[in-house]
């Protein structure tokens, strides 16, 4: 009986022996991939299977900007769950943000796709290829189901990259193509303007009435100014016509003149026209000059035929009114009487006070005026005798004669006594820039001379007041004479003067400058010899040695500080840009001792927070600064995320980035996995 028990036990160890030998065979605890894209750990894949996966797996690696690795097991343990353990495996071997593990328990029919969460792609997307290749591995066809989550992940073989590049490559020559239309019609347009405008200028000038108007505008306003001037030219001889049988040759002779005038201009413009209608070709310029030319020729013509169309119409009034109009230019005569007795007296008084060259413009006018008025006497005459025999037209031209005569002889008086008030005023003038001048002599005389300027010219204007006083004092006088002398003697005294005043308004803001340069530079000098003083340990020669020039420089400048203004500026500015090379020298001196900018007077600078300079050489900050800069120095690297070129033949590892073994880039842990 006890035998038979201990049989029944060896059996039922044994059967549990063999269940559990059988069910460690079949569980896997996370692994080491292989050197490949495939790690077959449970052997369901032929050689040429494996093969087959892992030439799709390197185009996909080739093709896209992802890696996939794939694992086949058992089942999972340690641990057991799917996503745990997918992360497990991807983290050991140091898988990047853009490599991901596919993870297939054959025997226990789950998987899951392992990813960082820094990595291309995103959980749905993931989800999805988990989602369509489940039904080929519930189906046991891991061929398919690996060739297919590589698809995915390429995505049709890369044909929806090429898409996009296609659409990238169409929408940029589109572009391309819409800007180089674009371009061509503003070409094209610019062209037109281009033509349309001619020799037209691009910025109008105010002074320039035709500068806004095109080549076509300014032509066609040539055209007919042309036209309309013929016409007035041919109106104007035919007026001329009626004119010389009414009024006489006489009469009209100065008529003829604006008519032939006239007749000069348009033969002018009409030689234009026919040099831009012949068959030389011409310049843009050229034919936009001429027809300019024409328009002005058009407007002179119609000045010229206007005024004496205007004449016209006053005659031909007079003649409707000859007899009280001459009765009128008798009366105008007879009131001219008492003004030509006065001439004479007038200019005699004049030439007793004045200089005869005064008065050379009047010299003659007594004589002058009686003249015009024996005309008038002649034209009233032979008005009256026109009159009394019908002939209206020569009465009227006499009548103006005799009008024109009388106004000629009272002009001419008037200008005696004009010229008298004339010569006062300038005397007024005279006497009034005399003391003006006077006035700057005495000016001129305060104001320091070194170069004797001002002396010089003072006595010019002085000989120029004697020669003044001689024409304005004198029997007899010349006012204009004197007046133009003291103007020129003016404007020397006032140049000298305003040099003077300018050589003093130097000198005051050379001091004034000289003496903001010494404030500045004795401040730069002790702020500069104060830094390096307190870090004499690290200041080399060269601060010291620009230090003491300034000091030099600045000594120089107070001794010539009252003598030598100019000098001693230049020695004060020499000595600020010393003071400033030696506190630049210091500091570079102290940056190179400190190199890591750590140091500070004490510790505070280390921990506290780094300062943009070093500012210190204290031993506490040379030593805080030289472990810190070693610890930097020895600290941890960083690597590719991609797997290298080398991976596959280095026994298995994998880029991960800086240091490595933890979770990879942002992280795993993403929900999923799918059952099959």
């Amino acid at each position: 009986m006890t035998k038979r028990w201990l049989t029944l036990g060896a059996l039922a160890l044994a059967v549990a022996t063999g269940a559990l030998s059988a069910s460690a065979a079949s569980a896997t605890d996370p692994l080491t991939l292989d050197s490949g894209y495939v790690t077959d750990q449970a052997d369901v894949l032929s050689p040429a299977e494996e093969e087959q996966v892992e030439s799709r797996l390197q185009e996909l690696t080739d093709n896209s900007s992802a890696d996939l690795f794939v694992v086949l097991v058992d089942d999972f343990t340690s641990p057991s769950d799917s996503v745990a353990w997918a992360d497990q495996v991807a983290n050991d071997n140091r898988l990047g943000p853009d490599q991901y593990l596919l993870a297939i328990a054959v025997e226990g029919r789950s998987l899951y796709i392992s990813a960082d969460s820094s990595g291309p792609l995103s959980d749905g997307q993931l989800a999805a290829i988990e989602d369509a290749i489940a039904p080929l591995a519930g189906s046991g066809d891991w061929v398919g189901a690996i060739t297919l989550a590589a698809d995915e992940f390429q995505g049709d073989g890369g044909a929806g990259a090429l898409r996009v590049t296609l659409i990238i490559v169409g929408v940029v020559a589109a572009a391309l193509l819409i800007w180089l239309v674009v371009a061509l019609v503003r070409r094209s347009r610019r062209n037109a303007a281009i033509r349309e405008r001619g020799a037209m200028p691009e910025t109008p000038d105010p002074a320039d009435p035709f500068s806004t108007l095109t080549d076509a505008q300014v032509e066609q306003q040539a055209g007919a100014a042309l036209v309309r001037a013929d016409d007035a030219i041919t109106s104007s001889r035919e007026e001329l016509g009626f004119a010389v049988a009414q009024y006489g040759e006489g009469a009209t002779a100065e008529f003829s003149r604006a008519v032939d005038e006239a007749k000069a201009k348009i033969a002018e413009a009409f030689d234009l026209r026919q040099k831009l209608d012949d068959e030389i070709e011409d310049s843009i310029h050229d034919r936009r000059a001429w027809h300019i030319r024409i328009i002005r020729l058009a407007d002179e013509i119609d000045d010229i035929l206007d005024d004496n169309t205007e004449a016209f119409d006053e005659l031909r009034k007079l003649q409707e009114n000859a007899p009280q109009e001459l009765e009128r230019v008798r009366r105008e005569r007879d009131q001219l009487m008492p003004l030509l007795a006065s001439a004479a007296p007038a200019l005699a008084a004049l030439s007793g006070t004045y200089d005869q060259s005064a008065l050379a413009t009047v010299a003659d006018n007594p004589a002058q005026a009686q003249e015009r008025a024996a005309l008038a006497d002649r034209s009233i005459d032979a008005a009256a005798q026109a009159l009394a025999a019908g002939r209206s037209g020569e009465a009227a031209f006499a009548i103006r004669t005799a009008e024109q005569a009388v106004a000629q002889a009272a002009q001419l008086v008037q200008a005696i006594t004009a010229l008298g008030a004339e010569l006062s005023a300038i005397e007024a003038q005279a006497q009034a820039l005399v003391a003006e001048l006077e006035a700057g002599v005495t000016a001129a005389s305060q104001l320091p001379d070194p170069a004797g300027a001002l002396a010089a010219a003072s006595g010019a204007v002085t000989a120029q007041l004697r020669a003044a006083h001689q024409d304005l004092l004198g029997t007899p006088r010349n006012p204009q004479r004197a007046l133009d002398a003291l103007t020129a003697a003016n404007a020397q005294i006032d140049g000298a003067i305003a040099q003077g005043r300018e050589a003093v308004d130097r000198a005051r803001r050379a001091q004034q400058l000289l003496e903001q340069t010494l404030a500045q530079a004795g401040s730069e000098i002790r702020a500069a010899r104060d830094f390096i003083e307190t870090r004499r340990g690290t200041v080399g020669s060269t601060a010291r040695t620009r230090l003491a020039a300034a000091d030099a420089a600045l000594t120089q400048a107070l001794t010539l500080r009252t003598t030598e203004v100019e000098r001693a500026l230049s020695e004060a500015q020499r000595a600020l840009g010393l003071a400033r090379e030696a506190t630049s020298a210091a500091e570079a001196d102290l940056r190179a001792y400190s190199p890591g900018a750590y140091a500070d007077d004490g510790w505070g600078g280390v921990f506290g927070g780094s300062a943009s300079r070093s500012t210190g050489s204290g031993i506490g900050g040379d030593i805080l600064g030289g472990i810190i800069g070693g610890l930097l120095a020895g600290g941890g690297g960083g690597g590719s995320s991609r797997r290298s070129s080398g991976w596959r033949s280095s026994g298995g590892f994998r880029s991960s980035g800086f240091g490595g073994g933890g979770s990879r880039g942002g992280g795993r842990g993403r929900s999923g996995g799918r059952r099959f």
